[in-house]
């Protein structure tokens, strides 16, 4: 008997959240219906989990997670690569903060972003997006004023102490949440090495879970973080095991999940490595190629704010 797709998980959940989610109100004003704790297992030797029911564009999210791992936090960076995803949020904050009448709120995100590119004290001002990912990850800043690089804590416990139970690390600064333009969705990454196969598996806590449009990213940037991690440091990439938590579907991407439910999953491609640079910080998104990617095609859906 031939085992199931593994992206039929995701589908499931899908079915699920629709099935028998709770309708409730949300801090966008769109709504949503939402479970509440759900999980999701990959292994990574069956091919990369980067779904084909409908076409994830892997190059966008990959230049994500690598600038969280650079330390960014200026949406400056991502723009300058042909990445919008976060621009929404200092945009709002923008265009919020302009008196009623001013020529600058009349900018369209379209021309913000350009502003954004050609101004750098704009920039600095309007595009940097507080203390997110990539500070808490490579800066978490202690109460005697000292700066925890946690990614690189990771790399020397794996390199060093493989069989340690605090390979680990988190977003989720209760201290700094008010200063985010977005609190950490997936907010705590743990890794576990197999000494018997010498296999490194990655898991992921997210306490909010955008579904539709989210949580294809976020399944795909686990798995190229354990990939990734795993290259630096001698393993072979193992599973990745992702814990959801708030898993929510937004009312205004119904339609659009039906439709992605009504298709069937595509083989997952292989992830190829072209090179091995000297740090895990090092790489750039022309070091990857997706190997045998045929997927459905996209099917777009409005994003709340």
């Amino acid at each position: 008997m031939q085992s199931p797709h593994p992206e039929q998980q995701y589908l499931h959940m899908l079915q699920l959240i629709l099935d028998t989610g709770s309708e409730r109100s949300d801090r966008t004003g769109v709504g949503t219906k939402a479970i509440f704790g759900h999980s999701m297992r990959f292994n990574l030797s069956d091919g990369f989990p980067v779904f084909t029911t409908k076409r994830v564009f892997w190059k966008t999210a990959f230049k994500e997670m690598l600038w969280m791992l650079s330390g960014g936090t200026n949406v400056r960076e991502l723009i300058a690569q042909n990445v919008h995803i976060w621009s929404d949020w200092p945009y709002k904050k923008f265009i919020d903060a302009q008196a009623v009448g001013s020529p600058d709120k009349l900018l369209s995100i379209n021309a913000f972003e350009q502003r954004i590119l050609e101004d750098q004290a704009f920039a600095d001002k309007w595009g940097d997006l507080g203390p997110v990912y990539g500070k808490q990850w490579r800066r978490w800043k202690t109460s005697d004023g000292r700066e925890i690089d946690q990614v690189s804590q990771v790399i020397e416990s794996l390199k060093k102490d493989p069989a340690s139970r605090r390979i680990l690390f988190d977003g989720w600064n209760v201290g700094e949440l008010n200063e985010m333009a977005l609190p950490p969705c997936h907010k705590h990454y743990q890794f576990f090495v197999d000494g018997t196969t010498n296999r490194l598996s990655g898991a992921m806590v997210q306490r909010s879970v955008d579904s539709y449009l989210g949580c294809a990213f976020n399944i795909a940037n686990l798995a190229f973080l354990t990939t990734l991690l795993a290259h630096q440091t001698g393993y072979e990439p193992g599973e990745i095991v992702w814990f959801g938590m708030d898993v929510h579907l937004y009312l205004n991407h119904v339609e659009q999940a039906q439709k992605q439910l009504a298709r069937t999953p595509k083989p997952f491609p292989k992830l190829l490595i072209k090179r091995k640079p000297e740090s895990l910080f090092d790489y750039t998104i022309d070091d990857f190629e997706m190997v045998g990617y045929d997927p459905h095609p996209a099917i777009s859906a409005p994003v709340a704010v």
